[in-house]
């Protein structure tokens, strides 16, 4: 008897952990409950949010830092309250926005040289969420363009080269849970505690589509899958069973594809590497990362392996493809957040040549914009400009973030000139409220001694018809 072996490239893909002194250990790592990552990567930096005893920290460490990090860790502690996640900007690697508990999100400039002693005052402050700020996101095609959404169940936008609002999302009944851009940025797909899924355009802010997603009571992780058309969700079914679902982004009638994966507690965490369409999933607690392909047929996800390890993980970052090591024939590099420790984890192709292995090394995302924050705004799109691995990737010089300052300052301005109106709204509403409360009240007293009147007017009557009986 004889079966079919489908041909891939990648059926003996294989992850390999860093060896212990080439990890970084001696991390007081946040104990926040908040569902997040809690770790991010770009090719020169890892960030992680940090444990304080008040307000709210986190690192960046260089990657050549391995080994036993010291306990006085430098860090950027601008923040009132706990940093709840991070990103890198995708087109600059030393800017990185921070969300936090104090209702603000933060944008930082990293020293060339790394973080030599801490930080506290950020290089912009973007105000607006009224509760903590769950998520901040990077656009992957606009330069300076980043998206945060909050406890108050709305999603904004910003250009934080000029500190300037440009949108604001409220079609949200519930809590935003997770958020992810579609390959040009269009789109903006989230998943929300009210259990939908919803496709949102982003320069409008209204809703494309939405539909059902997992029944659960627990969270849920949302993933475009690179430029394709499908989108990856991992939920929890009523009965708490771990689940996968694809989705057609043009119909969200129903998945078009449900895999039951096991009854842990932990979230999955997906992860997805346009190039090889390999969709990684780490589930939180557990010490697992299961990896499958996507392909164009009817069956569309197939599971290629899964790394196992003793040691559970609290968070999980990505390496942007750009920064893999194509010498060892590494097509993704994942970042493993343990108690105290951060541990590299390399995911290889085996391969006997040590020639540059073009079929799966395709051109990949570089770290030029395709648009300004502006031309987005007036409705231009673009794809993400590639760039070709085989001439080995450099990080770019390290550029200054230009901030307007004079915009910044008018946008502040403005936003203080709202409240304010806002503010004298609400004083007028309460007078006006007041001034109704006070015609009423003397309504009322005037119909109480009306009809205190009326009941003397009754007594008398009635004692004088008493008289009037009596003579008879």
């Amino acid at each position: 008897m004889s079966f079919f072996v489908r041909p891939s490239k990648f059926r003996h893909v294989f992850g390999t952990p860093y060896r212990r002194p080439d990890c970084y250990e001696n991390l007081r790592i946040t104990r926040n409950a908040w569902d997040t990552n809690l770790v991010k990567v770009n090719p020169l930096f890892i960030s992680v949010n940090l444990q304080s005893g008040g307000g709210g920290t986190f690192t960046v460490i260089k990657h050549e830092n391995t080994g036993k990090l010291p306990d006085n860790l430098p860090c950027f502690n601008g923040h009132s309250a706990s940093v709840l996640d991070t990103d890198f900007n995708p087109f600059n690697d030393y800017i990185i926005a921070s969300a936090s508990e104090d209702t603000k999100v933060m944008v930082w400039n990293i020293p060339e040289t790394g973080l030599t002693e801490s930080i506290n005052k950020p290089i912009l402050t973007l105000e607006g969420h009224k509760k903590k700020v769950g998520h901040v996101l990077f656009h992957p095609t606009a330069d300076n363009l980043l998206a945060s959404s909050s406890a108050d169940m709305t999603v904004r936008l910003w250009d934080i080269s000029k500190g300037a609002e440009k949108q604001n999302i409220e079609c949200h009944q519930q809590l935003v849970q997770s958020l992810d851009w579609n390959y040009n940025g269009d789109l903006l797909l989230t998943s929300s505690k009210d259990k939908k899924l919803r496709i949102i355009d982003a320069r409008t802010g209204k809703v494309s589509s939405e539909t059902n997603s997992h029944q659960g009571i627990k969270g849920s992780r949302v993933c475009w899958l690179g430029d394709s058309d499908k989108i990856a969700t991992t939920g929890f079914s009523r009965m708490s069973d771990r689940q996968l679902f694809l989705w057609d982004a043009k119909n969200l009638k129903e998945p078009i594809k449900q895999e039951a994966i096991d009854t842990s507690s932990g979230i999955l965490m997906p992860f997805y590497d346009n190039d090889t369409k390999l969709l990684y999933l780490a589930g939180k607690g557990d010490g697992n990362i299961r990896y499958y392909e996507i392909v164009d047929d009817d069956t569309m996800l197939y599971f290629i392996s899964e790394f196992k390890s003793s040691e559970p993980q609290r968070g999980m970052g990505f390496l942007p493809k750009r920064a893999v090591n194509t010498n060892e024939v590494e097509i993704d590099r994942l970042y493993k957040l343990q108690n105290n420790c951060i541990e590299p984890i390399s995911f290889k192709v085996p391969r006997k040549s040590d020639a540059f292995a073009s079929d799966i090394y395709p051109d990949t995302i570089g770290d030029k914009p395709a648009l300004t924050c502006e031309e987005f705004f007036n409705g231009k799109s673009a794809k993400p400009i590639l760039i070709n691995l085989e001439t080995k990737f450099k990080p770019s010089a390290k550029k200054e973030l230009k901030i307007d300052e004079n915009e910044v300052k008018a946008n502040a301005e403005k936003k203080k000139a709202a409240a304010e109106a806002e503010k004298r709204k609400s004083i007028l509403d309460t007078k006006e409220l007041t001034t109704k409360c006070e015609t009423l009240e003397k309504e009322n007293n005037t119909l109480r001694d009306t009809v205190k009147e009326q009941e003397l007017k009754i007594k008398e009557l009635e004692r004088e018809l008493h008289r009037l009986r009596l003579f008879r």
